[in-house]
């Protein structure tokens, strides 16, 4: 039998999870199928969220004959009998992996691309801004595939359910923790999913004893229970950023019990820059060493570095400044129309006229008055700084003073 992913792979675009500003019913990939008028684009994003699948049903929908090319392995000769084809009619080339183009293939394949002969659907897991050669990115459309939320992760589990062999139920515990472990992605959700069932039977209750003893981990029952381990992060987190050092010592140690290092190091990095950020800086780099070495050593080891990172950070001055800055600044991009780059930080403007830009480098403590901020929301103010530690409170102090003479232009 097929195996279950297999099986419940999507046909239709309504079937694709997690994805709908790209496939639901407004999204650009259905409106380019209605009309007819295909555009060659590039879908980028992590792996297991849905982009292969997504170029599939699009080229099935199509109905132009789809050739499939893999930029790392195939070669040049292979491109060019594909090309051949469009002597009889246009066709979509599905390129698996496009950050890894030879330039000889891109230079041949380009024209097809100019003229229409061949629209193309690149994949890559990498970003596309930085990884893609401009020649190939500057003709395609760019689309990211988002990753996977935990609901949509939950209606494929269920979906997959569904499709056994035998009905049982599963606990919110057992849920969170098989996507935990697909890692957000659809296909190891449902390969781990059918790999449950095989311990089961009809009735019975699918736990996260049972999720842990398929993955071949020691069963635990902490506190008499089942915690949530995303509970259990968040209580680490909580303490951290609460500056109780015993409540984040005790939650490290039941994550550490679980052993996913993975995802505390992961938590970490993002808790040093979130909650502790410009009030203590130089944590950052030792908190990203302490995860490395806890990797590199593994359990039972790994304990020693990250109780370290912990124990500083939860004593640690606190400041979430920056943070808020940038969630303001994304939400504003997101939900206003922020105006355009003022002409005297417009490289374009300024080689037409470089006067209107004043180098910094040349006045006074490197600081003139020009502001950058585009005209529409020139008087917003993003970053609010502490003073609630020497760093940060430094930080202001040099912030006023540019505030000041910034207000004189």
């Amino acid at each position: 039998m097929k195996p279950l992913a297999y099986r419940l792979r999507p046909t239709e675009f309504n079937e694709v999870v997690g994805q709908d500003h790209l496939v639901g019913k407004n999204g650009i990939l259905p409106k380019m199928l209605e009309t007819g008028k295909y555009l060659s684009f590039i879908l980028y994003g992590n792996p297991g969220t849905g982009k292969t699948t997504i170029a599939t049903i699009f080229s099935e929908k199509s109905k132009l004959d789809t050739y499939f090319f893999n930029a790392s392995t195939d070669n040049k000769a292979k491109l060019m009998d594909i090309c051949d084809t469009t002597l009889y009619h246009d066709i979509l080339l599905i390129i698996d992996e496009i950050h890894r183009m030879k330039s000889d293939v891109q230079d041949y394949l380009l024209p097809f691309i100019e003229s229409g002969k061949v629209t193309i659907i690149g994949l890559t897991a990498l970003n596309p801004y930085q990884n893609i050669n401009p020649a190939i990115r500057s003709r395609c459309h760019l689309y990211q595939v988002r990753d996977l939320e935990d609901e949509d992760l939950k209606k494929v589990i269920e979906r997959g359910k569904n499709e056994l062999d035998i009905r049982f139920s599963i606990s919110d515990e057992a849920l969170d923790l098989i996507i935990r472990f697909s890692n957000h992605e659809v296909r190891s959700a449902l390969n781990l999913l059918e790999a449950t069932s095989l311990v089961l039977k009809d009735g019975d209750h699918l736990t996260p004893n049972i999720v842990r003893m398929v993955m071949g981990m020691p069963n635990l029952a902490l506190d008499g229970g089942e915690d949530n381990f995303y509970e259990l992060l968040s209580a680490l987190q909580k303490s951290i950023r609460g500056s109780d050092v015993h409540a984040a010592i005790h939650y490290l140690g039941k994550l550490i019990v679980l052993g996913d290092l993975e995802s505390i190091a992961r938590r970490l990095m993002v808790i040093v820059y979130e909650d502790i950020g410009l009030a203590n800086p130089n944590l950052a780099p030792k908190v990203f060493t302490a995860c490395e070495v806890a990797k590199k050593v593994g359990i039972p080891e790994a304990k020693i570095p990250l109780a370290n990172a912990v124990i500083e950070m939860a004593l640690s001055p606190k400041s979430n400044t920056a943070y808020l800055a940038i969630d303001a600044a994304i939400n504003d991009i997101q939900t206003i129309d922020t105006g355009v780059i003022p002409p005297h930080a417009d490289n374009k403007a300024i080689r037409k006229n470089p006067a209107i830009y004043k180098y910094p480098h040349d006045d006074i403590g490197s600081i003139n008055e020009q502001n950058y901020m585009p005209q529409k929301i020139k008087n917003k103010k993003y970053y609010n700084p502490k003073d609630e530690s020497p760093y940060e409170k430094a930080l202001k102090t040099r912030y006023l003073e540019i505030e000041k003479i910034k207000k004189l232009g």
